[in-house]
């Protein structure tokens, strides 16, 4: 179904700035750029205009972008009106958008737009947004990689590769007297590996990827006054917890946000867990255990001049099944050891100061190694990726490793071609060739307005 209306939304962000943009797309813009402008401006170039009101009256002089389509960001005419970037100025010149025709841009409508009209595939349009959410430099390279679409390429590369072998067992079965060229098991198999060899590739990069998206949650939890909050203060490189030699001085969750080879780490400070009569301590304990909850790592910092105590066998215990946990020894400068990782148990531990910095760099390490992150591959072959693209990519193997049980079988050829169309399925609902209506809305309204 064709889309017929004009929209239009402020494209910069809230607040002051030297500059102010309003865009607006639809099929045909014309008759509303002559409302406002008097005049249609020459296409893709920069015009010096006056933004004038219903009673021709002048709202702001700026520069104003007509880009025809279907040769724009959405497909449609668009028209970009760049004013000064006073908050009242732009509300201004989007009440004049909406009385000259438009309505109020959804979130994100703009680029679903674009994907509607082919500009670029799923994939691709949320990449638009992994762009502007980058937290780190890293990110933002391999954002920019997945937009321009060598994702989109490395999961067409594998459907093209699934339709191939598709078609081989498709013959196969209608025509069991015809030259195929996969009639022998052998051939099946190595054709089932070769795909599943790739697969594995794409899916190690977009693990990588989703680790830079995504971000990792770390707490670090201990007995009071094991140094949690030097610790945190050490790794952040400022002092963001109070640091005293009282125990229970931290009573609520501290959050720092720290880079990691580009990964994002959101580091929580948490009470220290004991037994206590203080209410308001007992608080940050309870917050302490719902941050554990949701961690995807647990530092349980001990102090490394008692090692391991009964109270801290009751805390590591106490963690959720599942849980990563890596034991950081502290204090070690006291004891005049030096900095080392060692294993106990199949836990990893480091030992460290967190007051003179000594095998800071062991525990970064160590963290990075924990969230499968693989320096070795962090460029070329790298890309953005989203929870659900994994999610793809994992049912895509699980359909192959099915069909290759199935080879030898003759009777379940059928079988093998129906794991091998859900395998196709699975990859293709990355690029969008199948999206449902449902997860375009979810997608498209975590984007901000005006893009």
């Amino acid at each position: 179904m064709p889309i017929v209306d004009i929209i239009a939304a402020i494209a910069t962000p809230t607040g002051r700035g030297g500059i102010g943009v309003v865009r607006v797309s639809g099929e045909d813009l014309k008759p509303l750029s002559l409302a406002i402008l008097g005049n249609v401006p020459k296409d893709r170039y920069a015009t010096l205009c006056s933004f004038r009101d219903g009673d021709g009256l002048i709202i702001d002089n700026g520069i104003a972008l007509f880009f025809p389509g279907p040769h724009s960001y959405t497909g449609e005419d668009v028209l970009e009106l760049q004013g000064h970037g006073g908050p009242e100025i732009m509300k201004l010149l989007l009440s004049r958008c909406l009385a000259a025709g438009a309505r109020l841009a959804q979130p994100g409508e703009f680029t679903l737009r674009a994907f509607l009209n082919n500009k670029m595939d799923l994939a691709q349009a949320e990449a638009v947004s992994d762009l502007i959410d980058a937290s780190s430099s890293e990110a933002v390279r391999y954002a920019v990689r997945s937009l321009q679409g060598d994702f989109s390429a490395a999961i067409l590369k594998l459907v093209s590769s699934v339709i191939n072998l598709r078609m081989t067992i498709e013959a196969i079965l209608d025509f069991p007297d015809e030259e195929t060229g996969l009639l022998h098991q052998s051939g099946l198999f190595t054709a089932l590996n070769d795909i599943g060899a790739q697969l594995e590739c794409v899916l190690t990069s977009a693990k990588q990827g989703n680790l830079l998206r995504e971000g990792r949650r770390v707490v670090l939890v201990g007995r009071p006054n094991v140094g949690k909050s030097s610790l945190i203060n050490r790794l952040a490189g400022e002092e963001v917890s109070i640091v005293t030699e009282i125990p229970g001085t931290t009573r609520d969750a501290i959050r720092q946000g720290i880079s990691l080879e580009g990964v994002s780490l959101q580091f929580i400070d948490t009470a220290g867990l004991r037994e206590t009569h203080d209410p308001v301590e007992k608080i940050g304990i309870a917050h302490t255990r719902a941050a554990i909850e949701n961690a995807d790592l647990a530092l349980l910092l001990i102090d490394a001049r008692s090692g391991v105590t009964p109270e801290d066998r009751t805390i590591l215990d106490a963690f959720p099944p599942g849980l990563p946990v890596i034991q950081v020894f502290n204090k070690i400068d006291i004891l005049n050891e030096y900095p080392r990782i060692s294993f106990s148990s199949d836990v990893q531990e480091v030992y460290l100061s967190a007051k003179t910095g000594a095998g800071i760099e062991l525990l970064r390490q160590v963290m990075l190694e924990v969230f499968g992150w693989r320096p070795s591959i962090s460029g070329e072959g790298l890309f953005m990726a989203r929870q659900r693209h994994l999610q793809a990519l994992l049912e895509a193997r699980t359909n192959l490793q099915a069909a290759a049980a199935m080879v030898g079988y003759e009777l379940q050829l059928e079988l093998l071609a129906e794991e091998l169309r859900l395998a196709q399925h699975s990859l293709s609902s990355i690029t969008g060739e199948f999206a449902a209506d449902a997860l375009l809305g979810e997608i498209f309204s975590r984007f901000c307005i005006g893009k």
